[in-house]
């Protein structure tokens, strides 16, 4: 490694990973990405490109050897291998500590619900009695989601009736998979923002936004979000209180329900850039990605302040699966006020 410039080493080659090193190259930072194959869309534009399986010891030593601080861009690698590169004196942020709270739902929600925080009523469950128990409690249609390794939908199952119960458990894999239930939130509007907290402490909040789904999938994401003060306000009192719960350096995705009430309940929380933040990259003075990287090598954070009265993101998603064709983008390009992000997946 050079003496002079500085290697973040991320864990995972996906596009959030692949943003964060577009931001890293506008600091002069290099960019190191530890992948299970080659060619993702984030190992495609660094040389510093390892392809292994992360519970390989000798593999994660080569990659934390090359790394002078290691973050990840999903919280779906295990607490116990982030445990492993700081045995081996390597700085990781967000730590093993913080992930081992957030990466189990259940354990998340349970760690959020002793800070007081406010969350919708869970419960763990271990198969159909269980599960019927909170149908009873809270009646229907609730959750129940998987406690691990779900994102966008995929591991939720909304559940109608009691005759739906034996299905929902089957379509989520238990018993293989553990699983915990949640009350059915009937919220008026999906809110989100993003905290970056630095090792020092010091916090930045990113604009409240409304986030619209489709099949459990963000769609769009319009910021500011049209609520009045007093919930922005909320909103953001949480999300810091819930990155300052679990310890958290870096960047955070915080998720929230808005009841019909105006109260506002603490839904989701990710320790990495979020899909409801990549506005921020043309519409904040400091990008989410820029300020995780700052946060993560103990640098001072930047304005997260909106540069423009309003900005909206769409989320472009294909029907199939196929290689990547971008034969039309010249025509979405013709949108001139618009900013195009392409994934680099292979399909």
């Amino acid at each position: 490694m050079s003496d002079t410039q500085v290697t973040v080493g991320i864990l995972g080659g996906g596009q959030l990973a692949r943003m964060s090193a577009c931001a890293a190259y506008r600091l002069g930072l290099r960019v190191a990405v530890a992948e299970r194959t080659a060619g993702s869309p984030a190992g495609q534009i660094t040389p510093l490109e390892f392809a292994g399986e992360w519970e390989d010891t000798a593999f994660m030593e080569r990659f934390a050897a090359a790394s002078d601080v290691v973050t990840l861009e999903n919280e779906f690698i295990d607490a116990a291998i982030l445990g492993r590169l700081e045995a081996l004196g390597k700085p990781v942020y967000p730590g093993a500590a913080t992930l081992a709270l957030i990466q189990d739902k259940l354990v998340q929600k349970q760690t959020l619900a002793a800070r007081g925080l406010p969350v919708a009523p869970f419960r763990e469950v271990d198969g159909a009695a269980d599960a019927q128990r909170c149908g009873a409690e809270w009646g229907y249609p609730f959750v129940l989601k998987a406690r691990r390794n779900a994102y966008d939908g995929y591991g939720n199952r909304t559940v109608a009736a009691a005759a739906h119960l034996e299905r929902a458990i089957g379509e989520l894999g238990h018993p293989q998979r553990t699983l915990y239930a949640e009350a059915f939130v009937p919220f008026r509007m999906e809110l989100a923002t993003q905290v970056a907290r630095g090792r020092d402490g010091a916090v930045r909040v990113y604009p409240v936004v409304e986030t619209r789904q489709e099949r459990h999938i963000c769609k769009w994401v319009l910021a500011p979000a049209p609520v009045p003060e007093a919930v922005r306000q909320r909103a953001r009192q949480l999300a810091v209180a819930a990155v300052e719960a679990v310890a958290g350096v870096g960047i955070f995705g915080v998720e929230f329900f808005l009841t019909r009430g105006n109260d506002v309940l603490i839904n989701e929380l990710a320790p990495r850039p979020h899909n409801t933040g990549h506005y921020t990259i043309e519409a904040c003075c400091t990008s989410q990605f820029e300020n995780h990287l700052r946060a993560v090598l103990g640098w001072p954070l930047g304005s997260p302040d909106l540069i423009v009265p309003a900005a909206a993101m769409v989320n472009l998603l294909g029907k199939r699966d196929g290689p990547l064709h971008l034969g039309d983008l010249p025509a979405a390009l013709r949108q001139d006020a618009a900013k195009v992000h392409i994934y680099g997946k292979a399909e």
